[in-house]
């Protein structure tokens, strides 16, 4: 499918046949972006496009196979498009456009709304996200929400139906992920409808608006919340404590393994979320490697830091000493944000492309903090009324360590996530589906060589902090070996969840969520360490090549400069990126 080696000896065409072929490229992507938009309205507001504000995803079968037609189109186009007519551009678009295409073809092929109930990404915590992403400027932008939130209740219904479908094919979820959505879900129904996070923007004051308008957009969130979607939350509730708790997936069968079609859907994810095509067992054996080579630096910085190389004796002085963890709330926050600030004040240093927007942080709701993770990160708009946020969790903060503290906000926010996704946003001169889409492989695998990155950067305070960054690295290779062990090899949850506990520095409440996060989204995982690896490997490639004339800045803006490309393309940007420094191959 990757197409970049090829197209350096394609002949030329005719001036008639490029720009036939140019145009149709340029169409095909303005349709395909626009369609993408229609059909994940969310995500559009996300990106500050506030046309679909009123809607929701069309999660029927009817609306699943509509989006099928789209994608087959666009994938019958693309193909039909002569890549010898284009540009080199162009073509590296043609070849990503595909890689979107085809990879959305295979998730939709897997149907996992047919058995997926996640307490982390699930709608219950998705629609009260909602707030933090929307812009409500006018009456209008207000009644638009209302509307989606009135479009609440049939969703939640839609969901129902999906997973009764499911049902009747031997399809259920795991145990343990719709015990903890029905008791998100409790929370959810006993809180009042002005203490939900949809309530957010009711409360934000408007000075431009009339008194009338304000009163008309409480009323209304008032009626649409009351009337729509904490009755079909109640419905979701009931359905699954009474028709999908009792049949769920117990623990040892918490995998793809477990389910129809489940080891062909999980090849099938591999390739969607690195890109590569590497088979399961391949993949556990480089995780087995990789966990090896951390622990021994685990055990050479341990015996620095605390006086032992002993792994498990590391473990228990660092989980079981209460000054290793925060001790409030407060300290998580202001940990988080004062290593954001020194992590910014150090990108000009490493970088010579830089994003416009900022990136600010934000505490995560309760609504979705007890069943999260540590923390994530949410671009800005791409109209830069909005900042990237890096999303911190704070609940329980004497289960937070504060040796993982830097690390994570490297990864997430600054150089990591941030830097990577808004510079893609504000790239000019390529199709708009490129600078908001791409592979999971090379976006975590940034994200994740970013941590090691900062170390080169001066950015960690002690080597304390650095036995974080070492424990993240062998979470990110326990990844490997645990994604593949669920749904390859038949690992139960609790195997997954001692051997992360076995290998890494982690909080036991991270491990446990973290594997039922594996467990949700299947082959997600994989991508951190092959992404991470794999830009590891062509920057170690540049420097032996290029030698003094290697430039960090030149090499990561050579990384970063072409958006979220799968890992092939990326190797031959970076060897492109040799060549024109003046070293032949």
């Amino acid at each position: 499918m990757m197409l970049l080696i090829a197209m350096i000896s394609l002949p030329p065409r005719s001036g008639a046949a490029t720009s036939s072929a140019s145009q149709d490229l340029a169409k095909l992507c303005d349709e395909y972006w626009q369609g993408y938009l229609q059909t994940y309205p969310t995500y559009a507001t996300s990106l500050g496009d506030k046309r679909y504000d009123n809607r929701l995803d069309d999660i029927t079968p009817a609306g699943i196979a509509k989006e099928t037609r789209r994608l087959e189109s666009a994938l019958a186009r693309t193909n039909a498009i002569d890549a010898a007519a284009l540009s080199p551009g162009e073509r590296l678009t043609r070849t990503a456009l595909l890689t979107e295409v085809e990879d959305q073809l295979a998730w939709i092929s897997c149907k996992f709304w047919e058995w997926a109930v996640d307490p982390r990404t699930g709608p219950q915590v998705d629609f009260m996200n909602l707030p933090d992403y929307t812009i409500i400027d006018s009456p209008a932008d207000a009644a638009s929400f209302v509307e989606r939130c009135r479009a609440m209740g049939p969703y939640f219904d839609d969901t129902v139906a999906n997973l009764r479908s499911g049902l009747a094919k031997g399809k259920a979820a795991p145990r343990d992920a719709v015990a903890a959505t029905i008791d998100q879900l409790d929370r959810l129904i006993a809180t009042p409808a002005e203490s939900l996070a949809l309530w957010k923007p009711v409360t934000v004051e408007r000075k431009e608006w009339s008194p009338a308008d304000r009163e008309r957009f409480a009323k209304d969130m008032r009626s649409a919340i009351q009337t729509a979607l904490q009755p079909a939350l109640g419905r979701y509730r009931e359905f699954l404590k009474t028709s999908v708790l009792p049949v769920a997936r117990p623990p040892e069968k918490a995998g793809l393994s477990a389910l129809p079609d489940g080891p062909e859907c999980y090849k099938k994810m591999i390739r969607v979320h690195t890109s590569l095509d590497m088979t399961p067992d391949d993949i556990h054996r480089l995780g087995l490697e990789q966990v090896a080579i951390v622990r021994r630096d685990l055990a050479q910085l341990g015996q620095k830091v605390l006086g032992t190389s002993n792994i498990a004796e590391i473990q228990q002085r660092l989980r079981g000493s209460p000054e290793m963890f925060f001790k409030t709330s407060a300290e998580v926050e202001a940990k988080a944000k004062e290593t954001l600030a020194r992590a910014q004040a150090a990108v000009p240093g490493w970088f010579g492309i830089q994003p416009k927007a900022r990136c600010e942080l934000k505490v995560m709701g309760m609504h979705e903090a007890p069943y999260s993770t540590i923390a994530y990160y949410r671009g800005p708009s791409a109209d830069g009324k909005r900042p990237g946020y890096y999303m911190v969790n704070t609940y329980l903060p004497e289960t937070r360590p504060r040796y993982e503290a830097e690390a994570l906000a490297f990864h997430e926010s600054v150089p990591g996530h941030h830097l990577q996704i808004a510079i893609a946003q504000e790239l000019t001169g390529i199709p708009e589906f490129r600078k908001h889409l791409g592979v999971t492989a090379y976006v975590e695998g940034w994200a994740l060589y970013t941590e090691r990155l900062a170390d080169e950067m001066g950015l960690y305070s002690s080597d304390t902090d650095r036995l974080g960054k070492l424990s993240f690295d062998a979470w990110r290779s326990c990844r490997l070996v645990v994604d593949t062990g669920l749904h390859a090899k038949g690992w139960s949850r609790q195997q997954a969840i001692d051997y992360m506990t076995q290998n890494t520095l982690l909080a036991p409440n991270n491990i446990v969520n973290e594997v039922d996060r594996y467990i949700a989204t299947p082959g997600q995982a994989l991508a951190y360490k092959l992404g991470q690896l794999e830009i590891l490997k062509l920057r170690d490639e540049a420097k032996r090549r290029l030698g003094q004339r290697f430039d960090i800045k030149a090499f990561h803006d050579a990384v970063l400069g072409n958006g979220a490309v799968s890992l092939p393309v990326l190797h031959e940007q970076i060897e492109a990126y040799i060549v024109a420094a003046g070293v032949e191959k």
